[in-house]
């Protein structure tokens, strides 16, 4: 009948189609066309990857002060690659460092160190080769305390700034690596943000490392600090990783016991002198003779 022959015929044309459709998945399969004319699939885009893995452990012996332990949080927030360790206690030795380092997945090393709970030393080691520097920190200022107008985004990666001296000698010129590696944020690396907006500045001034942390401001003509402050008093380099021969000794280093014995015996020189006045004038008072007066004996 011919709803039948209705019902058979699109059914024939829906096999020609998918017959169709057949051929030219075939075709695109191939990659060829009847003409001979290849297809170019679209090129996949390479993932990027995180190829400097330097991971840094920043973290201080036991004794600290609420300032030292303020700035090394403050190191840590500013530096995405970093990692934490329990503190040191003070009767290990600096070369079980190496083995934190190495139990941590950790190629570089700040390490903070406290003496009589006064005096802040700093160590930053290439881990395990070396080489490696001790410094002392003065003039210590954290962020909390500063209270600057500055900000920067957490995680962001920072831009390096160096003083033209640290090109003029050899041990500044590693200290600059030195400070290169450890305080350079990796590309790509998985806690840091695709952002620069904040910028870490070394100066020498009084043969002393100067460290400063600026916002930079979006139309790139400002600087805006954002802290944190503190000046780093070279002590030693060495060649190994905390301890081996020593590449540099700075001759301008006076330690912190002998300063304050300056400053003490300076004090002492002071009552030493005025005591030694009092002397020297009762010594001249027992030499001066005073002149017989003739008019003495007249109303006798």
């Amino acid at each position: 009948s011919l709803k039948y022959m209705f019902q058979i015929m699109p059914g024939k044309k829906e096999r020609g189609s998918t017959n169709k459709k057949r051929k030219r998945e075939e075709v695109d399969s191939s990659g060829k066309h009847a003409e001979g004319a290849t297809l170019c699939a679209p090129v996949a885009k390479k993932a990027k990857k995180w190829t400097n893995k330097v991971r840094v452990l920043v973290f201080c012996s036991r004794g600290v002060s609420y300032r030292a332990r303020h700035l090394m949080n403050d190191l840590r927030v500013l530096m995405p690659q970093s990692k934490t360790d329990t503190k040191l206690d003070k009767k290990d030795h600096l070369p079980v460092i190496n083995e934190v380092c190495d139990l941590k997945n950790c190629s570089k090393c700040i390490y903070f160190e406290m003496k009589k709970r006064q005096d802040l030393y700093m160590w930053i080691s290439s881990v395990p080769d070396g080489p490696s520097a001790k410094f002392f920190v003065e003039n210590v200022h954290t962020m909390s305390e500063l209270k600057l107008t500055g900000n920067c985004l957490k995680g962001s990666r920072p831009v390096l700034s160096f003083d033209q001296t640290f090109d003029k000698s050899s041990h500044h010129q590693l200290l600059k690596e030195l400070l290169l590696q450890v305080f350079t944020t990796p590309y790509y690396h998985p806690k840091s943000k695709p952002f620069i907006d904040h910028m870490f500045h070394f100066a020498i001034v009084d043969n002393r490392i100067w460290f400063r942390n600026y916002q930079m401001a979006e139309d790139g003509s400002s600087l805006i600090e954002i802290g944190p402050r503190f000046v780093l008093n070279l002590i030693k380099v060495f060649s190994g990783s905390f301890g081996g021969p020593v590449l540099y000794e700075n001759p301008h280093y006076v330690s912190p016991n002998v300063y304050r014995q300056m400053v003490r015996s300076k004090s002492s020189y002071q009552y030493k002198h005025k005591v030694a006045a009092k002397h020297g004038l009762k010594q001249r008072k027992s030499t001066w003779k005073v002149p017989d007066d003739p008019l003495e004996e007249v109303f006798d």
